[in-house]
């Protein structure tokens, strides 16, 4: 028997194992994507958290092993995918190479480390998880949208404040650090603008333009969702209609009788 041969039922049961891990419905596949789920806050909270602070040889071999588990994650997440050439051309997989790259390049402009941010946007969009959300907190299944609208704001303020710290603090003395990026961030969306800081050059007049235009429409995005009346998330049998009210019997667009679960409320 051959060595490929031998190990063909091995690579299948890992294949299996793994498959099970990132997208079964077992008990053990829900206690790992929420283990996954609580790597991603903690990292959040270190990237955040250490961008305030002086680096230090802890921090880059923190972020050295955080690359490398991202690595990991990305990696096998293509090897059991079904369709990898769709995965790789997918916005979340090119936020997870940015969040590598930045993890694994510690030389680098310390600005750059807001863009692993960008690996919350595969919590946003993972379908399985968010449906998982859905069936274990009434919480969330009540207010998805509005945590949702919440999370993309904040990794945009985060983002943006990276974008620029790294673009203006060489060259411009009212943005000596992260607070004075931030505070101009929140100033800028917010359309407050008190003006004691500015951005100098006409890259910096251009990224107050996408600050003031892009946060606008978040901010009226997330104002959206919490003053738009409560809706059931339910898809019509029929129509597909994914929106209904609390007590709806009848699906509004088509018509035919709902069953949608009572939540005990």
């Amino acid at each position: 028997m051959s060595i490929a041969s031998a190990s063909s039922p091995l690579r299948q049961r890992l294949f299996d194992w793994l498959s099970e891990l990132y997208e079964g419905d077992s008990r053990r596949g829900h206690r790992f994507r929420y283990g996954l789920l609580i790597f991603d806050l903690a990292t959040i909270a270190f990237i955040i958290g250490t961008s305030f602070i002086e680096r230090n040889r802890f921090i880059e071999w923190a972020d050295i092993v955080i690359g490398l588990a991202v690595l990991a994650d990305l990696s096998i997440r293509l090897a059991i995918s079904q369709n990898r050439k769709r995965d790789l051309l997918h916005p979340t997989t090119w936020a997870d190479i940015i969040a590598i790259a930045s993890f694994l390049a510690p030389l680098s402009s310390e600005g750059a480390a807001f863009l692993r941010i960008l690996r919350t946007l595969r919590l946003l969009h993972a379908y399985q998880l968010l449906a998982r959300l859905r069936v274990d907190f009434a919480f969330f299944r009540r207010n998805e949208d509005v945590i949702i609208a919440i999370v993309h704001l904040l990794v945009f303020i985060f983002v943006m404040t990276g974008v620029v710290y790294e673009s203006q603090h060489a060259k411009n003395p009212l943005i000596a650090n992260y607070v004075d990026a931030l505070y101009f961030t929140v100033t800028t969306l917010t359309t407050t603008g008190f003006g004691d800081i500015t951005l100098s050059g006409t890259w910096g007049r251009l990224i107050s333009v996408v600050v003031m235009i892009a946060g606008v429409t978040l901010f009226l995005r997330l104002a959206q969702v919490l003053f738009r009346p409560h809706k059931i998330r339910f898809p019509c049998p029929q129509c597909g209609l994914q929106r209904h009210e609390p007590d709806a019997v009848h699906c509004k667009a088509c018509g035919v009788v709902l069953n949608i679960p009572d939540e005990g409320s």
